[in-house]
């Protein structure tokens, strides 16, 4: 069963990767190039790049192939603060934007550059909230949002919003101070749609009702560093006697406890209420990772 579940969720990545790398390369292909409005992070830095190489020298360099060489050192970054399974998905969905921003032709789609700025925005968003959503990243800057929303606890559209002041600031500098309005609105855009897919700051209370509480109980446990209330209780059809598990986690921990509780106990039934404020000690990720940290030295 558990392998089952392994194979499902490396099915669903490879498919996020294949599908956020299509339509981050159609966002800069069809709506963001041809408008002369930048992305946000390293695609809009290698937009900048490609621009600034085509009109000093004269020579036409494909933005993918300038989004491929700047996610190196960042990848790199990533794979020593983040981990090893993040950054090898982040990066494989970095080069595959990278091939299809090449392969894909460059061409308008609507001569009406707000229209441009909104759509390519937004197609970024959904671009880049979904990987996040499962667990990795478009590469670039995302992994340096995911960083800074570690040590900061800010949302990640908001990081995103604070490290694209600089492309904005060249754009208009540069290219004409329009080019850099449209360019907050499409960054803005994106942030939204971030911010509303990618909710891994907000908390989740799960109520598990199982048969099989010390299986599910021992797995997640060892999956998450999070509190468990057991509550004995009795079904009233059968009678028959379980627990309900009450545990309260974050939003991006909610894949991993379903897959766990799914697993472990197939006909469980979890219910899933949204938490407005907590009191107490509730790890972080960064906490969590520490405390990980730890179990396995004193092993």
């Amino acid at each position: 069963m558990k392998t089952k579940f392994v194979t499902k969720d490396l099915g669903i990545k490879i498919v996020m990767m294949i599908g956020s790398s299509i339509i981050n390369a159609i966002a800069l292909n069809e709506f963001l190039v041809p408008g002369k409005i930048f992305s946000s992070g390293i695609n809009g830095i290698s937009q900048l790049l490609s621009t600034f190489v085509e009109h000093v020298f004269q020579i036409q360099i494909n933005t993918g192939w300038f989004i491929l060489l700047l996610n190196i050192p960042i990848g790199l970054l990533g794979w020593l603060m983040i981990g090893k399974r993040f950054t090898m998905f982040s990066f494989l969905t970095s080069v595959l934007t990278s091939f299809m921003a090449v392969i894909i032709p460059i061409q308008t789609i609507s001569h009406n550059a707000l229209l441009s700025a909104l759509f390519g925005g937004i197609l970024t968003g959904v671009g880049v909230a979904y990987p996040l959503k499962y667990g990795f990243s478009t590469g670039g800057m995302d992994i340096v949002a995911v960083i800074l929303e570690k040590t900061t606890g800010k949302t990640i559209g908001t990081m995103m919003m604070l490290t694209n002041l600089v492309i904005i600031l060249i754009a208009g500098f540069f290219f004409g101070w329009e080019s850099a309005l449209y360019t907050i609105i499409s960054i803005y855009a994106m942030s939204r749609v971030v911010d509303s897919i990618h909710t891994r700051h907000q908390k989740l209370t799960a109520f598990i009702v199982t048969f099989k509480q010390e299986e599910v109980v021992k797995n997640l446990s060892s999956t998450l560093i999070r509190g468990i209330t057991i509550m004995p209780s009795e079904g009233a059809y059968k009678h028959q006697r379980g627990a309900v598990l009450m545990v309260v986690i974050s939003r991006y921990e909610l894949y991993d406890l379903e897959h766990v509780v799914k697993s472990t106990d197939p006909d469980s039934f979890v219910n899933l209420v949204n938490t407005v404020d907590i009191e107490g000690n509730f790890y972080d990720e960064t906490e969590q990772l520490k405390a990980k940290q730890s179990e396995r030295i004193s092993e």
